[in-house]
C-alpha cells in the first residue's frame, strides 16, 4: 500500500509540470515587465497580445522607423536616390546623443546615411537625410506626421526626425507597430537593420548595431532601439520564422536587458502559438468571368485587400477556403469592382473573408465604341 502511494506522489509531482507547461501557452501582464507592449502579425496587422498598447509615450529612436519609412518610399518613388551625395547642415551637426559625428559640409551617400541611422541610430544622419528630402528638418516632420494620419496612428505626433526627448513627441506601442509593420514591406530595409557591425568614411569610422538580438534572436530581422530619459528603453524588435513575420514593440523599460527580454517573450509565444494562412489568389484559380455587353468577353478577378489570416497554430490545416464568385457581369465594368467573396471558415466558423473584384475596366459595347475599336486596328495595320 506505501508502495502504491508512494508511486502515485511521484506521478503526480513529475505529471503537474508537464500540464502545467502544456497549459501556460497564454501570455499574461507579469510575463512581460515592461509598461507598454505589444505584438502583431504585420501583414494582416492582427493583435497576439497587448498590454497599454495605446498608452501614449515618449519612444526615443523608434521614431527612427518613421523616418527610414520615409526615405525609402522616397527611394521607391525615384524622388532621391541611394547614391545620391548628402551634405552636412550645421543643423543636422548640432544634434548630439547617438551619432556619427558628423561636420558641418561633410558628405555621404544616402546608403551611408541609412546605414548610420539604422545601424548606429545616428541623430545627425537622420536629420542629413530629412533635410536632403525635404530641405528642413521641419518640413520633414510635417510629412512623417502626414504619413502617420494616412497609417491611422491615432496617438502619434512626431516633433523631431531622430526621436530625442521633447515635448509633445509622443506615440503609442501599436502606433509604432503600425509604421514598423510599413517599413518591413520595404524588405531592402533588412540589408542595413540586419547588419551587426560595418564601417563608414572608407573603414576610419566603425559602427556597431544597437539591437542586440541579432546575436542571440533566431530568426531576427530589426528593427530599432531608442534610449533617452523620458521614453526608457524601447524597441520595435522584427523576426521571421517558418513563413511568418512578428513584430513587438517594447516602450518604457528601465533596462536595456529588460527590452530585449520582453521583445524576446513576445516573439517566442508568437512562434509558438499562431501560425499564418496566406491566400494566393493563382494557386486558387480565381481566373475571369463572362462580361455581358462589353467590349471585352471577360475580366480578370483578383483578391482586394489583406489576403491572409492568422490562425492558432496547427489549425491553418483544417481551415477551408469557400469562394462565392458572379458567374458573370454586366457592362460597364469599373475597376476593383466587387463581384464576388471568399472566406475562411474553422470548425464552421468564419475566421476572414475578403472581396473578389475586378481587375481592370470594361467599357459598354455602343456603336461608337465598336467603330473607334475599328478604326484604332485598321491604322494599326
Amino acid at each position: 500500500m506505501f508502495i502504491k502511494r508512494f508511486v502515485s506522489i511521484l506521478l503526480v509531482l513529475l505529471l503537474v509540470p508537464f500540464f502545467a507547461t502544456a497549459e501556460s501557452s497564454a501570455l499574461s501582464d507579469t510575463d512581460v515587465s515592461s509598461p507598454s507592449v505589444v505584438l502583431i502579425e504585420p501583414s494582416s496587422l492582427k493583435i497576439l497580445y497587448e498590454k497599454n498598447a495605446n498608452e501614449q509615450r515618449a519612444c526615443a529612436s523608434i521614431t527612427k522607423v518613421m523616418t527610414l519609412l520615409l526615405i525609402m518610399e522616397a527611394i521607391d518613388e525615384g524622388q532621391i536616390g541611394y547614391d545620391d551625395v548628402v551634405t552636412t547642415s550645421e543643423h543636422a551637426k548640432s544634434m548630439g546623443g547617438s551619432d556619427i559625428w558628423l561636420e558641418v559640409g561633410e558628405q555621404m551617400t544616402v546608403d551611408e546615411m541609412i546605414k548610420a541611422t539604422a545601424v548606429a541610430s545616428a541623430n545627425d544622419a537622420a536629420v542629413a537625410l530629412a533635410e536632403h528630402l525635404c530641405g528642413s528638418e521641419s518640413d520633414f516632420v510635417a510629412l512623417m506626421n502626414q504619413r502617420a494620419k494616412e497609417l491611422n496612428m491615432k496617438n502619434t505626433v512626431f516633433k523631431n526626425c531622430n526621436g530625442l526627448d521633447e515635448e509633445g513627441h509622443i506615440t503609442t506601442a501599436y502606433d509604432v507597430a503600425l509604421m514598423s509593420a510599413q517599413l518591413i514591406k520595404h524588405e531592402k530595409i533588412f540589408d542595413y537593420t540586419t547588419i551587426w557591425i560595418d564601417e563608414l568614411r572608407g573603414g576610419e569610422t566603425q559602427i556597431v548595431n544597437t539591437n542586440k538580438l541579432l546575436k542571440s534572436y533566431d530568426g531576427i530581422t530589426g528593427l530599432k532601439t531608442g534610449t533617452t530619459s523620458q521614453a526608457g528603453s524601447c524597441i520595435s524588435a522584427t523576426a521571421t520564422r517558418d513563413g511568418m513575420s512578428l513584430v513587438a514593440v517594447v516602450l518604457g523599460s528601465d533596462t536595456g536587458t529588460e527590452r530585449f527580454k520582453d521583445a524576446s517573450v513576445l516573439l517566442d509565444y508568437g512562434f509558438a502559438n499562431f501560425e499564418v494562412l496566406n491566400f494566393d489568389g493563382k494557386s486558387n484559380k480565381l481566373g475571369d468571368i463572362k462580361v455581358n455587353g462589353g467590349m471585352d468577353k471577360s475580366v480578370e478577378l483578383e483578391c482586394s485587400g489583406m489576403n491572409s489570416v492568422v490562425l492558432k497554430k496547427g489549425s491553418a490545416k483544417d481551415a477551408k477556403i469557400n469562394q462565392k464568385i458572379d458567374e458573370s457581369v454586366d457592362a460597364p465594368v469599373k475597376k476593383n469592382q466587387k463581384v464576388g467573396t471568399i472566406s475562411y471558415t474553422l470548425d464552421g466558423k468564419e475566421v476572414a473573408s475578403f472581396d473578389v473584384v475586378t481587375k481592370n475596366e470594361v467599357e459598354k459595347m455602343t456603336f461608337s465604341a465598336v467603330l473607334s475599336e475599328l478604326f484604332t486596328s485598321m491604322v494599326a495595320m
